[in-house]
């Protein structure tokens, strides 16, 4: 924590407001966020989670791996093209539209060996809209992977799996970056997985420490 304390915020943010048009979606909002912390966001829906997410992406969106709600996949897209377009920074327009075409073996490698970590090795060559909730939702973390970044941004990741495929993939990704800072519905996955977390209510922030600090009776009324 002594380290946290002295390093310089990757994301800061005191007593401010965020307005949506004319509507005002996050009150008062301050908060500090460091390399290395693991930070789980939970409150009702509409609470300005996913809101709060997209206000401190823009901050750092070049160093931050986004997994949306909205995954965001080109359905005519195979897995594999899906997953590799997270990488599409690191070249040139030639060797991206490459490799969408013919793959690479080294990319092609890399993906198959991300793929089967994500349990769908044998759906990396189909279209995306012939997989099923789940499979899609783990292509959409492939992608974010594949960026190789290390912040990670998820807004509700695995909301589509099992319990059993929601703690593979939460490892996975903790394993994977430095930073964390994800929405959940899953009150278990959440206090099991974090170490940190910031409990949102009408766009207002109404606990914001450990896990330790939790009661299930205020678990509840975050909820309520």
């Amino acid at each position: 924590m002594l380290q946290n304390v002295l390093s310089t915020p990757l994301f800061s943010l005191t007593q401010a407001n965020l307005d949506i048009g004319r509507t005002r979606v996050l009150h008062n909002i301050s908060l500090t966020v460091h390399s290395g912390e693991k930070i789980v966001l939970i409150g009702p829906s509409g609470a300005g989670k996913s809101s709060l997410l997209e206000w401190l992406y823009q901050q750092q969106a070049s160093r931050i791996a986004l997994c949306p709600q909205a995954s965001g996949l080109v359905d005519s897209l195979s897995s594999y093209q899906n997953i590799f377009m997270g990488g599409l920074e690191r070249h040139g327009s030639f060797y991206n539209l490459w490799n969408l075409i013919k793959p690479r073996i080294a990319d092609r490698q890399q993906i198959t060996s991300l793929a089967t970590d994500l349990g769908i090795a044998d759906q990396l060559w189909k279209s995306v809209d012939q997989l099923s909730g789940g499979q899609r939702q783990r292509v959409a973390i492939g992608r974010a992977l594949f960026r190789q970044q290390p912040i990670f941004f998820g807004d509700e990741p695995v909301s589509a799996l099992d319990p059993a495929q929601s703690e593979i993939i939460l490892r996975l990704l903790m394993d994977r970056h430095q930073t964390l800072l994800v929405s959940l519905h899953n009150r278990r996955l959440a206090l099991d997985h974090f170490d940190r977390v910031i409990a949102l209510k009408r766009g207002r922030i109404q606990y914001d420490g450990p896990v330790s600090g939790l009661t299930s009776e205020a678990l509840n009324e975050f909820y309520a």
